[in-house]
């Protein structure tokens, strides 16, 4: 679902967790009414445990709060963790929960994966961060490369219809907050989001409308990609008009075999012009890109087949100078200092080898929104949980968003 551009907004970029959790932190103390959050992850560590005692405190002190979160992503915390949110009376919903089968998580396909925070109708946060200890630099050499956003303004709106949409089956009482559309700030923003019905290719629609306008530069930055067929023949297409075109992918992933996937892309990027960095100061978990002088987006959403052909997504595009040359020179300096660049001379050594690997790799890029229909599909599912009176958890009945 792609919401109109609106103009008026304020947009600040927020570079990992030190940004963001106190950005964050600081919203939540200062909530006066209502909190709707959704995120893919919370673990029980300092960040998680730090952000369950805002939302508590934020609860007693009489603020409304809804959070959602996915029970593929958020399969692993204690009752007590979420016996103390749901006795403080926050409402927690869990998407496509399922039980585990020999002890493994079942529910792989059909995330939600959208990082969202809602504050008032007047403020809201929107990005790749979960809440989690590896997004800090104190994790260590695994601590994760991310990025979000916070924004003010007429977007904000669009933000809180569609998470209220998300929670209508859910949720007990229609929201009393009215969220206002005054002016704040210069930047023109778009609300994209990615769903499983009518709207499965919107946020790769902004995608491709944006390569095919570039006329100076382009630059993604991505942890997992492996994109369909027609964006990755857009990038070709733009490099060969004269595009300065920019990928910044993993070269020390969390999980090594999404290397292993991108690369066989490389060589069909690489003899058209496409300058590809591996970024390996530690792992890269962000999904941004700016196009030209103007044009940048952040959000939830990789390029690959669970992101564009399975996942709920939300992304912000954004038309904004400033936040569109921060950006590019936070990305730059990324290239310039982190990252290795790969040669179409390092990666056709050995191809004679890899030459069947890349076939296969390449045409499943053209196949997989078929091949990613066939696995298995159902309805969307939100259920709540709640504390019994002997303080054991128990999910309310099923329901559909």
């Amino acid at each position: 679902m792609n919401y109109p551009w609106r103009d008026g907004n304020r947009v600040n970029l927020l570079i990992n967790g030190e940004d963001y959790y106190p950005r964050v932190f600081k919203a939540v103390r200062a909530a006066r009414r209502e909190i709707l959050i959704e995120t893919f992850i919370i673990f029980e560590d300092k960040v998680g445990r730090a952000f369950k005692n805002v939302l508590v405190a934020a609860a007693r002190r009489g603020v409304h709060i809804e959070l959602t979160v996915d029970g593929y992503g958020t399969a692993e915390l204690s009752p007590r963790y979420i016996g103390e949110l749901t006795e403080a009376g926050i409402n927690i919903h869990v998407f496509d929960p399922a039980r585990r089968v020999f002890g493994l998580r079942s529910n792989l396909f059909r995330r939600m994966h959208r990082k969202i925070l809602l504050i008032d109708g007047e403020c809201a946060f929107i990005g790749g961060i979960n809440y989690s200890a590896d997004h800090l630099g104190d994790y260590g050499p695994m601590a994760k490369q991310d990025y979000a956003l916070e924004v003010q303004g007429p977007v904000v709106a669009d933000i809180h219809r569609d998470v209220l949409r998300m929670l209508k089956p859910v949720i007990k009482a229609p929201s009393d907050v009215c969220p206002g559309r005054c002016r704040v700030g210069d930047a023109r923003l778009l609300l994209s989001i990615r769903d499983n019905a009518d709207h499965s290719t919107d946020i790769e629609e902004q995608y491709l409308l944006a390569i095919r306008a570039a006329v100076h530069r382009l630059v993604i930055a991505n942890a997992y990609f492996f994109p369909g067929y027609r964006l990755l023949r857009e990038l070709r297409n733009a490099s060969r008009r004269g595009v300065e075109v920019t990928l910044i992918l993993q070269g020390e992933p969390d999980m090594p075999w999404v290397r292993s996937a991108s690369r066989l892309l490389y060589n069909y990027l690489l003899r058209d012009g496409v300058r590809i960095f591996e970024y390996c100061q530690r792992p890269f978990h962000g999904k941004v890109a700016l196009m030209d002088h103007e044009w940048s987006t952040v959000g939830s959403s990789n390029l690959d087949p669970l992101s564009l052909a399975l996942n709920l997504e939300a992304n912000l595009f954004i038309r904004d100078r400033a936040l569109n040359r921060q950006l590019h020179d936070h990305l730059l300096g990324l290239a310039t200092e982190h990252c290795t660049r790969i040669t179409l001379a390092r990666v056709t050594r050995g191809y004679w080898w890899r030459a069947p690997l890349i076939f296969i790799g390449f045409h499943l890029t053209r196949r997989f929104p078929a091949i990613a229909g066939l696995l298995p599909a159902h309805t969307p599912r939100l259920r709540s949980l709640r504390t019994l009176d002997d303080g054991e958890l128990s999910y309310d009945q099923e329901n559909t968003p």
